[in-house]
């Protein structure tokens, strides 16, 4: 059985501000912002939801394959995701276009300024979950990507009776409400931020309580004050899991997503599913860049049971620790 991965692959461009961007921001001024900031470091990085999820997978034991379309500059960052683990033979190369590029600018309180480009991502509405073996996909996540093609992927999740996490994100802004409730109803779970779920709310009129009267579950993350797992047998709040240090908070959202499909594989309970979330969130803060953290299955486990103590159920499967 396997988890496909749909959603952004991308370069990221990921820049520090040595101060704090409300200081150069005049609210009574904000109708003709004109701003610029003066960044004190610059990284190009692998990046992209979809393989920012994958690579979390794969540190957690977990193969996925990633769904979606590149440019003609991504064999070297193909070969790096194939090298811990990672499928990328469902990912489509469009010769004549770049990969997609994010343009990342973090100041000190962790606030971020972001622009994208999304090249080749503006045909990921050709490739198709069906020429994966629906038949063998336990699931899929639709994670932000161009519009057409999150609408596409959830169409066909739903025509081939495949489970599928419906991860809205950044991109909620670019649907309707009908759209969204056609990405609601029928998901197996529903995640976004605390923002993004009120945009939605706005929209469609939704409130995590209503979504479950068609999704098991509704996951709402809320930064540093953790996350809410909202599902028809009770709810778990999640705390966070305090960083040893915080250098870069991009992606770890993504691999807190990572996180959840690990334990909805597993068939975690509520709590553990969060709580194995939330610790692969805070590895990927401690590190810089989308997929900087490495850690062993042996460094999760023993930093888990130093937050949560022992685990309702196994982290791993004996097969994994096998390998």
């Amino acid at each position: 059985m396997s988890i496909i991965v749909t959603g952004s692959i991308a370069y990221d461009h990921i820049m520090d501000f040595p101060g704090y961007f409300k200081d150069h921001i005049l609210p009574e001024k904000i109708h003709i912002l004109n701003v610029s900031f003066l960044v004190s470091s610059l990284k190009k990085m692998h990046g992209g939801c979809a393989p920012n999820i994958s690579y979390t997978l794969a540190l957690l034991g977990e193969r996925s394959s990633i769904l979606g379309t590149v440019g003609h500059d991504f064999q070297a960052y193909r070969a790096a995701l194939e090298e811990v683990g990672v499928d990328t033979s469902l990912v489509k190369v469009v010769h004549d276009k770049v990969t997609a590029s994010c343009f990342i600018t973090t100041d000190k309180s962790g606030s971020q300024i972001t622009g994208f480009y999304p090249g080749a991502m503006e045909h990921a509405s050709e490739v198709r979950i069906e020429d994966a073996k629906p038949e063998d996909i336990e699931i899929c996540i639709v994670s932000p990507d161009d519009p057409r093609a999150m609408i596409e992927h959830v169409r066909e999740c739903q025509q081939l009776k495949v489970p599928y996490v419906y991860d809205i994100g950044w991109q909620v802004i670019a649907f309707d409400g009908g759209a969204l409730l056609d990405g609601v109803n029928g998901a197996k779970l529903v995640i976004g931020n605390d923002y993004e779920l009120e945009i939605l709310r706005e929209k469609t009129g939704l409130t995590p309580e209503k979504m479950l009267e068609t999704s098991e579950y509704v996951v709402v993350t809320k930064g540093e004050n953790g996350s809410t797992i909202y599902s028809r047998s009770g709810i778990a709040q999640i705390p966070t899991v305090p960083a040893k240090v915080v250098r870069d908070p991009t992606g770890a959202g993504d691999a807190f997503r990572g996180g959840l499909l690990k334990g909805l594989r597993r068939g975690y309970d509520l709590d553990q599913l969060g709580r194995v979330a939330a610790l692969a969130a805070t590895f990927c803060v401690e590190s810089s860049g989308t997929q900087g953290q490495k850690y062993t299955m042996t460094e999760f486990e023993s930093r888990y049971h130093e937050h949560f103590g022992t685990p309702a159920m196994p982290l791993w499967e004996a097969e994994v620790l096998a390998k």
